[in-house]
C-alpha cells in the first residue's frame, strides 16, 4: 500500500497533556489551558490509570476539545479514541501495530506511530496505514522511564531525507531548541515537560505558537 501523506499538522507545536507530568496530576486542567491557548490539536497521554479512569478523563478532555474545535489524539488506546470521538490515536512500538489497528480504526481517523530509528520510520511509511510518525528522542528526556537511544538532529535529518510522512519530533524538545528541530526537518515539535512545568502553560503555549508561526511566515517570505 502507498503511504498516506494527506495529513498535515495544523500547527508546528504539538502539545501533549500527560497525566503523570501534569501538576497534581490534574491533566484535565492542563488540557483546558492548552485548549484556551488556541492549540488546534492536543494529545492526551495517560500511562498510569486503569481503563475506567482513563475513559472518564478522556471523555472530559474530549468535551473541552470539542467545545473549542480542538482536535484530540489519544495516546496508545485506539479503543478509547473511538469511544470518545477523538480525531486519532498515537501508537508506540510496544502497542498494537498499525496493521492490526487500522482495519477497525478507519480513515479519516488519524493514526500516528512512534519511531526511534530510521528502520522503524521506513517500516511505518511502507505499511500504508500510518498518517504521521513521531521521531525521537531527539535529545535526552525525562518524560519516559526507559527512553530509546538519542537520535540527535543528524538522526532526524536522516529520517526526513528518507520518508514522506509528516514528522513530529519528540524527546527533550524545549522552547530554546524547537526552531532548530524544525529546521532539521520536523513538521512539528511535541512537548510534555516544558508545558507541564511552565508557570503559566496557557501563556507559554500561546507565546510559542506565535513564535513558531512567525518563523514559518519569515521562511516563506525569504524563499
Amino acid at each position: 500500500m502507498s503511504p498516506q501523506v494527506g495529513f498535515q499538522f495544523p500547527s508546528p507545536l504539538y502539545p501533549i497533556a500527560d497525566y503523570d507530568a501534569a501538576p497534581d496530576r490534574d491533566v484535565v486542567r492542563l488540557a483546558r489551558a492548552i485548549v484556551a491557548a488556541g492549540a488546534p490539536l492536543l494529545q492526551l497521554r495517560v500511562k498510569s490509570l486503569d481503563t475506567q479512569s482513563f475513559v472518564a478523563v478522556a471523555r472530559e478532555v474530549a468535551h473541552i476539545c470539542a467545545s473549542a474545535g480542538t482536535k484530540l489524539v489519544i495516546n496508545d488506546r485506539a479503543d478509547i479514541a473511538l469511544l470518545v470521538g477523538a480525531l486519532g490515536v498515537h501508537l508506540g512500538q510496544e502497542d498494537l501495530s498499525p496493521t492490526e489497528v487500522r482495519p477497525w480504526f478507519g480513515r479519516p481517523r488519524v493514526l500516528g506511530w512512534s519511531t526511534h530509528n530510521l528502520q522503524q520510520a521506513l517500516k511505518a511509511e511502507r505499511s500504508g496505514h500510518v498518517d504521521y510518525i513521531g521521531v525521537g528522542p531527539i535529545f535526552p528526556t525525562r518524560s519516559k522511564a526507559n527512553p530509546d537511544p538519542v537520535l540527535g538532529l543528524d538522526g532526524l535529518r536522516a529520517v526526513r531525507a528518507a520518508v514522506r510522512l509528516p514528522i513530529v519530533a519528540i524527546g527533550g524538545v524545549t522552547e530554546s531548541n524547537a526552531e532548530e528541530v524544525l529546521k532539521a526537518g520536523a513538521d512539528a515539535v511535541a512537548m510534555i515537560s516544558s508545558i507541564a512545568t511552565a508557570n503559566d502553560p496557557q501563556e507559554f503555549i500561546r507565546r510559542l505558537q506565535l513564535r513558531l508561526a512567525t518563523r514559518g511566515d519569515q521562511q516563506g517570505r525569504s524563499a
